[in-house]
């Protein structure tokens, strides 16, 4: 059974239907990338698992149960947690506050899971004390993520981590997205860098208008001359 199953779903904002019968899955502890053109719907698969888009139609089932249709801080509580592409920290609270309000919905605060981030993001320690919003764009990211992971989630939803990264950074960024799938935690990750995401995944799927184009391994993908010339730039 998949940890996260995504059948036949439409979705979209309002009247606007962004996604038509989207298939997707998501494995224990697998690493999966969507990747595809401007446009295609793949931050709204992720903001309709989350309950931040309308879900019209279809199935989305996490551990077996259904979702559709949840709010996020219900979606929270189930093992799944999502890191949007902006507006990611609360600029005016200090990284260790931040850390805090990522686990808001606990009666207390789990510090051995706030040392766990210090461990994977040593540079969120250095500057604890720090405002958010002084933080660089990479720093920031950490922070983002590292919230997401003070609930110790069984899926990590990442929308765009590398988005506006200076080019030296993306490639640290996406090392520390490796580790957090190689320590057991899922990966479902939307990367506007569609080769170096499939050159690291399980899995990739790529959408064009809203559905699914062509599912496979990450290394078939990109050994495949059709998405090659079509996506991925020749």
């Amino acid at each position: 059974m998949s940890l996260l199953a995504i059948e036949g779903l439409d979705a979209g904002y309002g009247d606007l239907q962004v996604l038509s019968d989207v298939d997707m899955a998501v494995g224990s502890e697998e690493y999966i990338a969507i990747v595809g053109p401007n446009g295609a719907g793949k931050s709204t698969v992720m903001r309709t698992v989350f309950g931040l888009a309308d879900h019209m139609d279809g199935e989305i089932r996490f551990d077996g149960e259904g979702i559709h249709g949840l709010r996020p801080d219900q979606v929270i509580t189930r093992g799944l947690n999502y890191v949007p592409q902006s507006d990611n920290v609360f600029p005016g609270l200090t990284v260790r506050e931040n850390l805090e309000m990522g686990a808001y919905i606990l009666d207390e605060l789990p510090e051995d899971r706030l040392e766990s981030v210090y461990d994977r993001f040593p540079i969120l320690y250095e500057r604890v004390d720090q405002a958010a919003g002084s933080l660089s764009g990479g720093q920031q990211q950490m922070l983002a993520m590292g919230r997401a992971l003070m609930l110790d989630p069984d899926l990590l939803l990442l929308d765009e981590p590398s988005a506006g990264l200076a080019p030296d950074l993306v490639a640290e960024t996406l090392d520390r997205v490796d580790r957090i799938n190689d320590a057991g935690t899922a990966v479902l990750i939307v990367e506007q860098n569609a080769k170096e995401a499939l050159r690291r995944c399980d899995r990739g799927y790529v959408l064009v208008d809203g559905g699914n184009r062509y599912e496979d391994t990450g290394d078939a993908l990109l050994t495949n001359q059709q998405v090659r010339e079509d996506f991925l730039g020749g």
